[in-house]
């Protein structure tokens, strides 16, 4: 008889669940799960009758969002309900709006999910490593994998007039890209040719490099990187960037790119200087490495192709659905 698991997430439409809950839920019924998907109730009376009920199920998996006191309570104790699993993939115990010191109510939040929790899933070793100390008493570092197969790899590495910058992200993470404006601006007048496609729900302009905003698809994006020449990716080195898993690393990688990166949290292990791309910190250092894959289009397919190799073999949701769902069938009791 199947396992009944039941998964709450706020949105199951949302980035975060497509890359870290949907490329799995097939591995979980092939063991033996029938997942059951239902968006986290906001208002607290409805969320605390919610997981009331999660004690019909089997198990509940909650994807990244922490409990409070009442939530716990509602939750109740061990011997009442089937095992909690807990999925993180952000530094969810860090403010957004203050990233550089964690938040003493959501560190609580943190400490109180994972302690309860029969096993976590973090995105990354920080992540683990704040769980492991918070008293979570199982974690397992699982990246958030991608489906390579949506990013044909580039065919060509020629950059015809001048190379083709590529940065995806969103409104809310755009502004690590303007933190790059002058050194971005400085790449503009140093590399002629240069230009920077921004795959993104909102517009950037810079002056003195040319700027070619391209709204993100999921049909497309695909696409759209691989007809650029170099991924960036940077990041302020901070308590919530060194908790983010790296994922528009990894969709450069996949894509064929090489990746210049600011070496800080997974960034640093995923684009590994000289096999698959670049660090850069300072202002000199990033036009100095843009300036270098500029013109050199055997390093650019080098490191590109390096990068795509590894991404195929270590972080391809194919690769990771056997391990996940073995995973939470353990924690379900429905063997390894």
């Amino acid at each position: 008889m199947a396992k009944r698991l039941l998964i709450l997430t706020r949105r199951p439409d949302g980035a975060p669940f497509r890359q870290r809950i949907a490329p799995y839920l097939e591995a979980l019924r092939e063991r033996g799960i029938e997942p059951a998907v239902e968006v986290l109730q906001t208002a607290a009376w409805r969320r605390l009758r919610q997981l009331k009920r999660a004690r019909t199920f089997d198990g509940l998996l909650l994807h990244r969002k922490t409990l409070t006191w009442w939530d716990r309570r509602a939750l109740g104790p061990p011997g009442s309900r089937g095992p909690l699993l807990y999925d993180v993939d952000d530094a969810v115990m860090v403010q957004a709006r203050r990233p550089e010191r964690v938040h003493r109510g959501r560190a609580r939040r943190f400490a109180r999910t994972v302690g309860a929790a029969a096993l976590v899933l973090a995105g990354n070793p920080l992540l683990a490593d704040r769980a492991r100390q918070a008293g979570a008493p199982r974690v397992e570092v699982v990246p958030t994998g991608l489906d390579a197969q949506r990013y044909p790899p580039k065919a060509t590495y020629a950059a015809s007039d001048g190379p083709r910058l590529v940065w995806i992200g969103s409104r809310s993470t755009l502004k690590q890209l303007v933190r790059l404006r002058g050194v971005l601006e400085a790449v503009g007048r140093a590399v002629p040719g240069a230009r920077l496609r921004v795959i993104a729900d909102a517009p950037l302009a810079l002056d003195g490099l040319a700027v070619e905003n391209v709204p993100w698809s999921r049909q497309a994006e695909g696409r759209l990187l691989a007809e650029c020449d170099v991924g960036i990716a940077p990041l302020p080195d901070t308590p919530y960037t060194r908790g983010k898993c790296g994922f528009k690393v990894l969709q450069y990688m996949a894509a064929g790119l090489p990746v210049v990166a600011s070496p800080v949290g997974v960034q640093a292990n995923y684009v590994r200087p000289e096999e698959s791309g670049l660090h850069a910190s300072g202002e000199e250092e990033w036009v100095e490495a843009i300036r270098r894959l500029a013109g050199d289009a055997d390093l650019r397919e080098r490191l590109g192709r390096a990068g795509r190799a590894r991404v195929v073999a270590e972080f391809d949701v194919r690769v990771l659905s056997p391990r996940v769902g073995d995973l939470v069938a353990a924690a379900l009791g429905r063997g390894a």
